[in-house]
């Protein structure tokens, strides 16, 4: 008997580029397995995996956190810059964090 399947999504983003990969992985596959079955970081050559953290639904994850129908597991990259330091330094300057000043852009 064939070993049982469930459908779950993997996405990598990165500013101006986002891969989502649609993947049948076996019953009790892990989010690590699933980002490496994937191949998406072959896709985004420029990310440290060790860098990196998963998280399912934007909650941050272990790698061998299993995994259920329906997940989505998102590779989730550094930050260019702190949120709260960003708003700080445009606070000094008379500036927010408004849609024209979105960083990467």
């Amino acid at each position: 008997m064939p070993a049982e399947t469930i459908a779950i999504e993997v996405a990598c983003a990165q500013p101006g580029r986002q891969t989502v990969v649609a993947l049948e992985v076996p019953s009790g596959c892990t989010a690590g397995a699933a980002v490496a079955l994937s191949g998406v970081l072959a896709l985004h050559p420029d990310l440290d995996p060790a860098r990196c953290g998963l998280g399912i639904f934007g909650q941050l994850v272990a790698a061998s956190a299993t995994l259920r129908a329906g997940d989505r597991v998102e590779v989730l990259r550094q930050l260019v810059e702190d949120p709260r330091e960003r708003r700080r330094r445009l606070a000094k300057q008379g500036r927010t964090m408004g849609r024209d000043s979105a960083g990467g852009r």
